[in-house]
């Protein structure tokens, strides 16, 4: 078992950038690939970024490539998803999501993970 709790969402303005993080507690977090997903108001949620238990491999969605990173710091049990460029779309509640074992042509599909955060919450005014 993992807890997760996210942390750094606001509201900002198009262009701006936040820095989410997720704390984990619980069994050795560097056991755990972790991801990030969202879900918009009205929509599905989809996935935005994956990284290795080890923090050398990452995957990203197409709509937040290049303007979102996903990292990991394994001695402080946390993930961080750094935002920039931020559009009004992007606008949504991002989860983080730990899975035990992943196939990474499955790594954006929800099932793929074990455990799930709370949530929090991004606004992106225009």
């Amino acid at each position: 078992q993992v807890q997760l709790v996210e942390s750094g969402g606001g509201l900002v303005q198009a262009g701006g950038s936040l820095r989410l993080s997720c704390a984990a507690a619980g069994r050795t977090f560097s056991s755990y690939t972790m991801g990030w997903f969202r879900q918009a108001p009205g929509k599905e949620r989809e996935h935005v970024a994956t990284i290795s238990r080890g923090g050398f491999t990452t995957y990203y969605a197409g709509s937040t490539k290049g303007r979102f990173t996903i990292s990991r710091d394994n001695a402080k049990n946390t993930v961080y998803l750094q935002m920039n460029s931020l559009k009004p779309e992007d606008t949504a509640v991002y989860y983080c999501a730990a899975a035990e074992a992943i196939n990474w042509d499955s790594a954006r599909y929800e099932y793929a993970y074990n455990f799930w955060g709370q949530g929090t919450q991004v606004t992106v005014s225009s």
